[in-house]
C-alpha cells in the first residue's frame, strides 16, 4: 500500500445537519390520534422516532433516516405497529422541485446522508446515477468477473496518487485519495467554508485550492495541503503565498467558462474580499482571458520557471479547458516543465458559471481524458506526468470511471459543496443568495457554517466514497487505484450496445423534475 507510511485515514462520526427539519426521500406524519406511547421510538432501528426521557410531548420524526415503504417486510414497520394509526408515510413532494439533471434530488440527499455519518446511504436512493442523457451517465462499468473478486480488507487498498512523476528532484508528493478540492476563491465561498476544505485536506493527506480570489492568513495552519492558484486576474497573488504552498496551480482556463475568464459580481465584494484582492469595494471583478504574457508554449515555460525559481520545492499544474486540440495543450504544459496537467470538461462551475458556456463551449470531460491520456502514451510521456481531470465529477463512480478513461485522479469542486448541504439553487453570484450560507460573503450568512462542521462532513463524504472505490478494485481483482488507470476495456457506453445488452446495466432513474 502506497500511503504515506505515517499517515491513517481519517474517523468518521456522525455529523448531522445544521437545520432542523431535514429533507428525506419520505415524509412521516403524525395526527392527533398520537398518544405518545413511544412503541415507534423503541421499534425503529434507523433512528427515525426519537423520545428523550422525561419529555412527554411526541418528537417530530427524523424523516432522512426513513428507509420508506420496504420496510412494510419488516416486523419494525412503524406505520403498521402503531396502536392508534396516527402515522402516514408518503414521498417528499421537495424533491420534485430539488436538484437538476445531472445533480438529481436522490443524488443530493444521499451525498447529505454521506456526508452525515461517513457511511453509504441504508435508504434507497440512486447517486451513481443523475439523469442527463448523457457524460457519465451513459457509461458503465462491466460485470466484473467473479473469478477475479480478491477478499481483503479497505485498509489494504490503495487509494494514492503520485502528483510528481518527473524525476526532476523536486519533492515526491503523494495524496491518500484520488481527489482534492478545486478552487473556490476567497469571496465565491464563505470563509468557514474555506478554512473547514483545508482543513479536512489535510485530515485526509490531499489537498484544497485557493481559487484566484487571494490567500487568507486563517489558511496559513494547514499551507502544506493548500494550492496557490494564479490566474489571469493575479488577485491577492504574492511571492510570500507561492513559497507557502506544495503546489501552484495556474489558471489558464476552466471548462465552465473558456475563453471568459473568471468573475466575481459587485455584491461580493465586501470590504475584507476588497482588502485581499486590492480593488474598491462593490465593484465587479472580471479576470481578463487569457494570460497576456502567454501565446506560445515558449511564454508558458517562462512562467512555470518563474514559479519555480520564487519556491524550490514547489510543484507546478497546469489547469486548461478542453478545446479540441486539449492534447496538444497537454504535451505543451509536460515540455514546459509542469507536474501536473488539470484537465477541466464543460460541465463543471457553480451557479455563478453562465449556462451559455458551461452547454457549449468545452469538450465533456468523458471524451478529453482518453484523447490525452492516449497522446501523451504515444508521446512516451504519460508516465512522466500526472493526469489530473474535472468538470461536473459528482460521485465515487464518476472518479472511478475518469481514472478507468485514463487519469490518475480528480478534482472536486460542487460535491463538497452539496456535502456542507447546498441544494444547487444556483444564486451563487449573489452576496446573499445563498440561503444555505455557503456561497457567501454575508458575515451573518457565512457563520451559518463553522470550519468543524466543514472538515467533518467533507471527511464523511469521501470516506463512503472510498468504500465504493475499494469495493470496485475488489470486483477487478485489484489492489490500487494506479491499476485502474486507462482501463477503459472494463467500461461501456450504453450508446454503442444493442438493446438487449443495455438492458444488463443499470437505468437512469426516471424521475421528474421542476426547472
Amino acid at each position: 500500500m502506497n500511503l504515506n507510511e505515517n499517515y491513517k485515514l481519517p474517523e468518521t462520526y456522525e455529523t448531522p445537519s445544521r437545520f432542523r427539519n431535514t429533507i428525506g426521500k419520505y415524509t412521516i406524519k403524525r395526527n392527533s390520534n398520537c398518544i405518545s406511547c413511544g412503541l415507534c421510538a423503541k421499534l425503529c432501528p434507523y433512528g427515525v422516532h426519537q423520545r428523550y426521557d422525561n419529555y412527554s410531548k411526541p418528537i417530530r420524526p427524523v424523516e432522512h433516516k426513513c428507509i420508506g415503504p420496504i420496510c412494510k417486510e419488516n416486523s419494525y414497520y412503524c406505520i403498521d405497529r402503531c396502536p392508534q394509526k396516527a402515522l402516514t408515510l408518503r414521498p417528499n413532494p421537495i424533491l420534485e422541485t430539488m436538484g437538476d439533471y445531472r445533480w438529481t434530488s436522490e443524488m443530493l440527499i444521499a451525498h447529505f446522508e454521506m456526508a452525515e455519518t461517513g457511511s453509504l446511504p441504508k435508504v434507497n436512493l440512486e447517486y451513481d446515477l443523475g439523469n442527463s442523457g448523457g457524460g457519465f451517465d451513459k457509461i458503465r462499468f462491466i460485470k466484473p468477473d467473479q473469478h477475479k473478486y480478491i477478499d481483503i480488507s479497505d485498509d489494504k487498498i490503495d487509494t494514492s496518487v503520485q502528483l510528481n512523476k518527473t524525476g526532476d528532484g523536486r519533492p515526491i508528493k503523494t495524496i491518500s485519495i484520488p481527489c482534492y478540492g478545486g478552487g473556490m476563491s476567497y469571496g465565491s465561498t464563505a470563509l468557514p467554508v474555506m478554512v473547514g476544505r483545508a482543513r479536512a485536506a489535510k485530515r485526509l493527506n490531499t489537498l484544497t485550492c485557493t481559487g484566484e480570489g487571494g490567500y487568507p492568513p486563517e489558511l496559513l495552519p494547514y499551507k502544506d495541503h493548500v494550492i496557490t492558484q494564479v490566474a489571469t486576474g493575479l488577485f491577492g497573488v504574492r511571492e510570500e503565498t507561492i513559497k507557502y504552498c506544495p503546489v501552484m496551480e495556474f489558471k489558464y482556463a476552466q471548462g465552465a467558462k473558456p475563453g471568459l475568464g473568471g468573475h466575481l459580481l459587485g455584491s461580493k465584494v465586501t470590504p475584507a474580499v476588497a482588502a485581499m484582492r486590492e480593488t474598491v469595494v462593490g465593484s465587479s471583478l472580471f479576470s481578463p482571458f487569457p494570460f497576456h504574457s502567454v501565446y506560445s508554449v515558449e511564454d508558458h515555460k517562462k512562467h512555470v520557471d518563474w514559479m519555480k525559481e520564487i519556491n524550490h520545492n514547489v510543484l507546478v499544474s497546469v489547469k486548461v479547458s478542453t478545446p479540441t486540440d486539449v492534447d496538444m495543450v497537454a504535451v505543451g504544459a509536460y515540455y514546459a516543465g509542469a507536474h501536473i496537467v488539470h484537465i477541466d470538461g464543460s460541465y463543471g462551475g457553480t451557479g455563478a458559471a453562465p449556462d451559455i458556456a458551461k452547454k457549449n463551449i468545452a469538450m465533456p470531460i468523458e471524451y478529453a481524458i482518453p484523447k490525452v491520456h492516449n497522446f501523451l502514451l504515444n508521446e512516451g510521456a504519460r508516465d512522466k506526468i500526472c493526469l489530473i481531470a474535472s468538470g461536473g465529477i459528482r460521485n465515487a463512480m464518476d472518479v472511478a470511471k475518469a481514472i478507468a478513461l485514463g487519469a490518475d485522479g480528480v478534482v472536486i469542486g460542487t460535491a463538497e459543496l452539496v456535502a456542507l448541504e447546498c441544494v444547487r439553487c444556483s444564486n451563487c453570484e449573489s452576496g446573499r443568495g445563498c440561503a444555505r450560507g455557503i456561497a457567501t460573503t454575508d458575515p451573518e450568512l457565512g457563520y451559518m457554517i463553522t470550519e468543524e462542521y466543514a472538515e467533518q462532513r467533507i471527511i464523511n463524504m469521501y470516506m463512503a466514497w472510498r468504500k465504493q472505490w475499494c469495493e470496485i478494485l475488489r470486483g477487478f481483482g485489484m489492489k490500487s487505484l494506479k491499476e485502474l488507470v486507462g482501463r477503459s476495456d472494463l467500461l461501456v457506453h450504453l450508446d454503442y450496445l444493442d438493446e438487449s445488452e443495455r438492458k444488463k446495466y443499470k437505468p437512469a432513474p426516471n424521475i421528474q423534475m421542476v426547472i
